[in-house]
Order: C-alpha cells, then sequence, then structure tokens
C-alpha cells in the first residue's frame, strides 16, 4: 500500500511517502512557510531532489504541491494521485478522547477539536493539514495516529497528579506522555532483539532530542512516562525546563511581572539546555562548548545525564526489573557522550557500556549494542522511525476497510 505519512505544524507540512509492501520510502519532503511566502523542498528515492519558493497561503495549497511533486515527471515516483491510497497523519495530543489509532470520521474530527486546549499550538496545525489533505485528495482516507496513545496503559497509579480529584476530571488534567511512536517502535525492537516474549520483556527507552522523555515499558506496554499533561514535563531539554517545583513557576512569575503566557513561554523557550548554558539549545553546541573549558555547557550536559541515570534507576525499580536500555532520536542516536554520561556507575543495574563500540554508533541507520557481552542488561542505541509506525498503524486500519 502507497501510503502518505503528514505531520503538519503551524506553518509548515513535513511528509514521507511509503510502500508499505518493502517499508521503503519514495519520496519524502517539506512544505515551509505556509501562510508566508512558501518553499518546498522535495527529495526522491533515486536521488532527485526539487527545491522551490511558491506561494503557499494555507495548507490546502501545500497538499496540492506536495501531490503535484509526488505525480510530476520531472522528479515524482507516482503516475497520478489515485495511487495514494491512504493518508497518515501524526497528532501530538489525543487528550482522553483517543486511545488507539483511527480512521478519520465526522465524529472523530469533532473530538480533535475539543484537544485544542490540550495542545493549541499542535492542535490547530494538524487540524489545517487534515482540511488540506480532505480538500485536494477528498477520496483518499485519512487515519489519525497519537503521540499520547501509546501511554494509555498507564496505570493511575501513574497518570493521577495529587490535585482535588474534581479539578482533574473536570479539566481532564493527567499525564498523558508523548513521543508515544518513537517508544512504540523502539520498544519493539527491542524485545525482537532480546529474542523473548513481549510479555516477559521490561526495557526503559530514552527518545533523546530537543524534546526528550524517558518510558517504562513492560510487558510491551508502558507503565510510567517523564512527559506528563504537556510536553514541558519530565527532563531537561533543548529550551524546556522539564520538572521544576511548581512554586517556582508563580515566584519568578512575581520577580519578573510575567504573565502566564509569558511563563509559559518562559518555560518553553528559554530554559533547557539554552538556559543553563547560555549558549545554544543545541547538544552540538553544548559538546564543542565543554571541550573549549565551558563550565555551564558541562553543567548542561550534566544535568541531563543525570537525570536520565535517575529515571533509568527509578522504572527499573517501577518494573521490578531490566532487561534492556534503548537510546533513540537525535541525541540519544548521535551522542555518545550523552550515553556514556548516562550508564556510568550502573553496574548495579547490570549496566555495562564498551566505550569504543559506544563511540562509534554516530549517525549509524541500524540497531548497535553498545553494552559489553558481559553486561547483564542490554543497552542498544536504536534509530527511531516514526513515520514507518504511522504508515503501519494507518496500512492496518485502511485494510480493514476492504
Amino acid at each position: 500500500m502507497k501510503v502518505l505519512v503528514v505531520n503538519a505544524g503551524s506553518s509548515s507540512l513535513k511528509y514521507k511517502l511509503f510502500d508499505t509492501s518493502t517499508s521503503q520510502v519514495l519520496a519524502k519532503g517539506i512544505c515551509e512557510r505556509i501562510g508566508i511566502d512558501g518553499k518546498i523542498d522535495h527529495k526522491s528515492a533515486d536521488g532527485r531532489r526539487w527545491t522551490e519558493e511558491i506561494d503557499m497561503p494555507n495548507h490546502s495549497v501545500a497538499t496540492k504541491i506536495v501531490v503535484d511533486a509526488l505525480t510530476s515527471k520531472e522528479h515524482g515516483c507516482l503516475s497520478g494521485m489515485e495511487e495514494i491510497e491512504a493518508i497518515g497523519h501524526r497528532i501530538v495530543h489525543g487528550g482522553p478522547y483517543f486511545f488507539e489509532s483511527c480512521l478519520l470520521t465526522d465524529e472523530v474530527f469533532e473530538k480533535l477539536e475539543l484537544c485544542r486546549d490540550l495542545a493549541p499550538l499542535h492542535t490547530g496545525a494538524h487540524i489545517m493539514g487534515i482540511q488540506g489533505c480532505k480538500a485536494v485528495m477528498p477520496h483518499v482516507p485519512q487515519v489519525l495516529v497519537f503521540d499520547t496513545a501509546f501511554h494509555q496503559t498507564m496505570p493511575a497509579k501513574a497518570y493521577t497528579y495529587p490535585l482535588p480529584y474534581e479539578i482533574c476530571e473536570k479539566y481532564n488534567i493527567r499525564r498523558y506522555g508523548f513521543h508515544g511512536t518513537s517508544h512504540k517502535f523502539v520498544s519493539r525492537e527491542m524485545a525482537k532483539l532480546l529474542d523473548k516474549p513481549v510479555e516477559e520483556t521490561k526495557i526503559v527507552t530514552c527518545h533523546i532530542g530537543n524534546g526528550s522523555s524517558i518510558s517504562a515499558v513492560k510487558g510491551g506496554k508502558v507503565i510510567d512516562t517523564t512527559m506528563g499533561f504537556t510536553p514541558l514535563d519530565g527532563i531537561e531539554m533543548g529550551t524546556r525546563c522539564g520538572s521544576i517545583d511548581p512554586a517556582i513557576v508563580t515566584f519568578i512569575m512575581k520577580k519578573e511581572g510575567l504573565t502566564p503566557d509569558e511563563m509559559d513561554n518562559f518555560m518553553n523557550k528559554k530554559c533547557g539546555f539554552l538556559g543553563v548554558s547560555g549558549v545554544s539549545s543545541d547538544s552540538r553546541d553544548i559538546e564543542a562548548g565543554i571541550l573549549n573549558g565551558d563550565k555551564r555547557c558541562e553543567l548542561a550536559a550534566k544535568i541531563l545525564a543525570y537525570q536520565v541515570k535517575k529515571y533509568i534507576g527509578a522504572y527499573a525499580a517501577a518494573m521490578n526489573g531490566l532487561d534492556a536500555v534503548v537510546f533513540t532520536a537525535g541525541m540519544g542516536e548521535n551522542n555518545p557522550e550523552l550515553r556514556q554520561r548516562a550508564c556510568e556507575d550502573m553496574q548495579f543495574y547490570g549496566i555495562e557500556i564498551d566505550k569504543e563500540l559506544n563511540a562509534k554508533t554516530l549517525r549509524q541507520s541500524n540497531s548497535v549494542k553498545i553494552s559489553k557481552d558481559g553486561s547483564k542488561t542490554a543497552v542498544y542505541v536504536i534509530p527511531t522511525n516514526e513515520e514507518l509506525m504511522i504508515a503501519s498503524d494507518t496500512e492496518d486500519i485502511v485494510s480493514k476497510m476492504k
């Protein structure tokens, strides 16, 4: 099945076209500056590339440009639009309404609208992407794949915040978790590598990028995760603070005279690596700063590694055991220094890193074991493939319609 996977932002539209029979990416690209002026960067599997500035007043026009690119004689890979059999959308927040991937219907669309308050920066953009695809390809089935869905197996003791219960119910406040598609993909890959029944596995998955989260996956199901009501919770990130004493929020608001929206922006855009180092939100710049003797860069890196270490230990306790630790996403896959720092002095948990293997994993496309042969707990770097997971879910759902 040829599935178009779409990840819509407020002014962007990322896409990949999959042939799910082979898991091959036939083409991929991004439309940027939608509603401003517009630019497309399109690449076909055979290496052909097309970059051009084109007027994109809205997501419908951007979608039409994507379809034109996919069917173009010069840089396309399809003979016609009718070859696109299904569309899969990455949706950040499913709220309390969606517990698994689902086919888009009028009722589903109405419930998605109710998620705007829970993820205002993302949900509106997703809706525009859906509408754009519907306008251009009205008869092609669309499937919604939620970042929060994989985390719905958490028990109440893990997802409930100790607030007045009525308030939590009234405003749907709970730990939702994010990056679920990534955690699902790498935990399944790790379970295969362990060569034991999924039901018997105990895995900690570390999705570390500009946005980061860690999950405890026991028996193939999430029992806890670091991100919470929003993607701001959890560990230190590129520009996000992660978990902090909640009293700090009102303290800074009072001292700096910030409104709620300004404080929200402060915690999401000015903290994390950027805030601690004062240099950058990019881990490559942080590592370069460490080599140059920058103590604040060193502190920023140590904070993250220490937090990762703490959660690995905490989740091993929660699962009453640990078979494997997985590192994935931008930093998890490409920052060996982070992995080394996070796994140091973890022999109590059976974790022993092979420094030479760990150092050689930069930009690997396959799963790589970085723990020593004698390590009781396996440690792997597994490249995430959220888009393939979305394509797979989309194919499963659409195939059942036939």
